[in-house]
């Protein structure tokens, strides 16, 4: 079972999911189904943290989407083809790639209200440019979630994404946004292979890092971002969370292990400001111990 009754008071963090998201999948693709429903396993079964299991809550409306994307990839998402080799179309994707943003919009209410919260949805998002849906990823969740904030009060809001790949998407979607800095630490290199060498515009920040470069290199790196995430002093930032840099993921060439996600966390925690955080990569089998580890960092177990 996805929901399970909340343990006690409505306390503790948000986790949001919705088991229709498990409901595609194409054979080999790395993108599947079990990186949710395993981790949702592993997350009931603990029992360090305090979580309270929500579904996604919203309709969301063109007009939000349409702050980040072209209308025509809202409509290419309907044509029964595929988008490109790494981005199938599936039956009802745009419906999927919704309630994932549905998801993010429901994190961003929840990190106004003082609540720790993480999306664990699927598809992800940080690859979706304006015009195009690639690598896996469709509508940009991230991006959708930081223009709406913008538009609705928020003054100043970073993006602080973790992923191994780079998240051109997002890049491409905030260069040069008002009130909006972005953060990326990842590997050189790796997919996407023609971006994140650089810092982009004036409000985008790449911290590469070389293949197989050493654990606490990298680690230097998400350290100096995470100094730069705090020097700009946002008042909410939203995580692209992606659990690929681990030493054992298949689809990339880097050695963190799951303590380094747990000091991830808690290094988030630690700066004091409200913030959501959005699934995105991760394709071992040890992504559900990767996921935990993150999140009693946040909650500092």
């Amino acid at each position: 079972m996805f929901l399970a009754p909340i343990r006690g008071l409505m306390l503790g963090m948000k986790i949001i999911t919705d088991e229709r998201c498990t409901g595609y999948a194409r054979v080999g693709h790395p993108e599947k189904p079990r990186r949710i429903a395993a981790t949702v396993a592993r997350l009931h079964s603990q029992t360090d943290l305090l979580l309270n299991w929500v579904a996604p809550s919203q309709n969301v409306s063109d007009e939000i989407i349409l702050r980040a994307h072209a209308p025509e990839l809202i409509v290419r998402l309907e044509v029964p083809e595929d988008l490109d080799a790494d981005t199938p179309f599936f039956e009802n994707i745009s419906g999927h790639a919704r309630a994932s943003v549905a998801a993010s919009l429901d994190a961003l209410k929840y990190a106004r209200a003082g609540e720790t919260v993480f999306s664990l949805m699927r598809p992800p998002g940080h690859h979706a440019t304006r015009n195009k849906s690639m690598g896996f990823c469709y509508f940009n969740n991230a991006a959708i979630a930081v223009l709406e904030a913008r538009a609705t009060g928020a003054k100043r809001v970073a993006v602080f994404d973790f992923d191994v790949h780079h998240g051109n998407g997002t890049e491409d979607i905030l260069l040069n946004q008002p009130g909006v800095e972005f953060f990326s630490v990842h590997q050189n290199f790796a997919f996407p292979s023609d971006t994140g060498a650089e810092n982009a515009g004036h409000n985008c920040f790449n911290y590469p890092v070389f293949p197989n470069a050493p654990r606490l290199m990298y680690r230097a790196k998400l350290a100096h971002a995470l100094d730069d995430l705090r020097s700009y002093r946002p008042d909410l930032i939203a995580v692209s969370a992606g659990f690929d840099a681990y030493v054992n993921d298949p689809l990339a060439d880097s050695l963190l292990l799951a303590e380094d996600f747990y000091w991830l966390g808690q290094s988030l925690r630690t700066l004091g400001v409200p913030f959501f955080s959005l699934l995105e990569g991760g394709y071992s089998e040890d992504m559900p111990e990767l996921v935990l580890a993150y999140l009693k960092g946040v909650e500092g177990k």
